[in-house]
């Protein structure tokens, strides 16, 4: 037993669109602490969770919930309720980032760079939203993880149909412009960038399928820029993830287009902690393994106590 952590809970699965990808990280996040020595047990987080964590007598609580509920403020001001220290980001910064529409509002507030945007519903103008943003477009839900959901739209006729898959996940929608260009992203821990990675889908779309079942994408990191272009994107990632409150660790999606623009797309509060994980390989890129990262993480609660 580590006496530094005392009981912890690894909360995973929850009621989100993201439930079994939850389940994967929190198991790997579970035997990580087990392997340390640490009193971790999983808790797969129902309706019932008050009741669980209070009868458990838990002493904090590692946070592996991806999706609504977990990544949006909720489980976090359950937590802080119960006087439980957690790791990642507080209410604020889980709830403005979970929300795409928010995050790009307080972004462009601080003069970072992001794709313009459209809320759409219903009797939008379909047309008009084209002529607005161009084509292609990306239609997504505003709170929804794991690229779930999301249309690359082509044509003016295929933003409707778009939009009611969108609405399947979310009752808000948005539209951005689809950035043609390379895709990275830059993991954060301890408010410092860690290597950038450049992900590279063979559909050119890196969507769910691509990021928890294909076996041929691709993880370039070093990620092919020069030095002072991926310190570039490190340090508009860092600014990106402190102005929307972001705590402890995460992870920021850039696009970077044809004229080497960068284009903030999303932070991540909770990621992904599986064995096709982004922040994982980062760490590995500085050789902290996984079980290292995940200690790391979890000391950060200690400052909360």
């Amino acid at each position: 037993m580590n006496p530094d952590f005392g009981k912890v809970a690894v909360l995973m699965g929850g009621l989100s669109a993201e439930r079994e990808v939850s389940l994967k990280s929190g198991a790997a996040v579970l035997a990580a602490l087990q392997s340390r020595g640490v009193d971790a047990h999983g808790v797969d987080v129902g309706r019932d969770i008050v009741s669980v964590l209070q009868a458990g007598g838990f002493d904090r609580a590692f946070i592996a919930l991806h999706g609504r509920g977990g990544e949006d403020g909720v489980i976090q001001g359950l937590l802080e309720s119960l006087g439980l220290p957690y790791t990642g980001s507080g209410v604020l910064g889980s709830a403005l980032s979970m929300d795409k529409i928010r995050s790009k509002q307080v972004w462009l507030a601080a003069g970072l760079p992001t794709p313009a945007f459209v809320l759409l519903e219903e009797h939008s103008d379909w047309g008009a939203v084209a002529a607005e943003l161009g084509l292609p477009l990306a239609v997504k839900p505003v709170c929804e993880g794991s690229s779930l959901g999301i249309t690359r739209v082509t044509e003016t006729a295929a933003i409707e149909p778009a939009w009611r898959t969108a609405a399947v996940f979310d009752a808000r929608v948005m539209a951005e412009p689809w950035i043609v260009g390379d895709e990275y992203t830059v993991a954060i821990l301890d408010g410092e960038a860690l290597p950038v990675i450049r992900l590279q889908a063979p559909s050119g779309f890196y969507d769910y399928a691509a990021k928890y079942e294909a076996e041929d994408t691709g993880y370039h990191c070093p990620c092919g820029l020069t030095a002072d272009d991926e310190a570039e994107l490190q340090a508009l990632a860092v600014q990106a993830f402190a102005a929307l409150d972001g705590r402890g660790w995460g992870r920021v999606d850039i696009m970077r287009d044809g004229e080497g623009r960068a284009w903030l797309l999303e932070n991540n509060t909770v990621p992904g902690l599986t064995d096709h994980s982004l922040v994982p390989m980062a760490a590995q890129a500085t050789a902290i393994g996984f079980d290292e990262l995940v200690w790391r993480i979890l000391a950060q609660t200690l400052e909360m106590a």
